[in-house]
């Protein structure tokens, strides 16, 4: 009942392995032409400087959802098996669950909150566990929004060391020393751009993904908290309506039974009584018998009375 995958967090982590190896291929088989754009005729550090930001940020930030779908993955067994427990009656819901997943410490959440004779407001844990995991997604929510800004950083200081050469040129006297500043500057702007865009690509697709599976395994867990947990601990009036609905049938089936053993005593009663009637009749019939025998002993053997 329940639309939730297990293994969706260990599916993203593949795509993200095969399109890695898949993007460090394309470099090394392209490793000139990148070489001539990052690395050639660099009359400044600004392209290391800022193209070496963009790559710390990327890392950063890849690092981040990978430890992110490896946890989530985990949470997605545990979820699964505690569905496959309330599946199993022999088991409790958290055997074998881990007890710091997030599925096992929603079930002691209830549990607890039950004990204390307490109506268990299910929208107030689902706000709390939404917000609390959306915290974790805050690092690269950021660098999200800020690697192509980077980019345009890069861009903007590259025309400006271009715009700066070609000024040059214009005031020298000898303006073509002047022009490999100009080129730079160019090569700069384009190699930035590049590399934002690219790891823009590549960070933005994984970081929907990741709040895709956290989205998924939120729900599971809300599902299964809606469906398996919470009538096992909390009762509700159209619930407990319910209860004492089926309880006020049983009660009704169970007085037409009784009535119907009462009348079965009572037909019993009555042969009852015909019997014993019917046996103080035959006594009765047995006493004349035996003196008719009595009597007919003492004529027969001529015995005084």
């Amino acid at each position: 009942m329940i639309q939730f995958r297990a293994h969706y967090s260990r599916s993203i982590l593949i795509q993200l392995v095969s399109l890695s190896l898949l993007l460090l291929f394309i470099i090394l088989i392209n490793l000139d032409f990148i070489g001539d754009i990052y690395f050639k005729n660099q009359a400044t550090r600004t392209g290391y400087i800022v193209n070496g930001s963009i790559l710390i940020l990327f890392a950063t930030g890849l690092f981040r959802i990978i430890s992110l779908l490896m946890r989530y993955s985990l949470e997605e067994s545990a979820l699964d098996k505690f569905l496959q427990n309330v599946d199993n009656t022999e088991l409790r819901p958290t055997d074998k669950v881990s007890k710091n997943s997030l599925i096992a410490r929603r079930y002691r959440s209830v549990v607890e909150i039950s004990k204390h004779n307490v109506a268990v407001n299910h929208s107030a844990l689902a706000s709390t566990l939404l917000a609390t995991e959306s915290t974790r997604l805050s690092l690269p929510r950021f660098i999200s929004n800020i690697l192509i800004l980077t980019g345009v950083f890069g861009t903007i200081v590259s025309l400006s060391i271009a715009l700066l050469g070609a000024s040059n040129i214009i005031d020298s006297v000898d303006g073509l020393g002047n022009m490999g500043m100009v080129i730079h500057g160019m090569s700069t702007a384009l190699s930035t751009t590049t590399t934002a865009i690219v790891c823009y690509l590549f960070f933005g697709y994984f970081y929907i993904k990741v709040t895709d599976v956290q989205t998924q395994l939120l729900s599971g867990i809300e599902q299964a908290t809606a469906l398996y947990i919470m009538p096992r601990f909390t009762y509700q009036t159209d619930t407990m309506l319910h209860e004492i609905g089926n309880l006020v049938r049983a009660l009704r089936e169970a007085a037409h039974n009784m009535g119907e053993v009462e009348a079965d005593f009572t037909e019993a009663g009555r042969n009852m009584n015909a019997l014993l009637g019917a046996y103080a009749d035959s006594v009765g019939n047995i006493d004349e018998d035996i003196n008719e025998i009595k009597r007919l002993l003492r004529t027969g053997f001529r015995l005084p009375e």
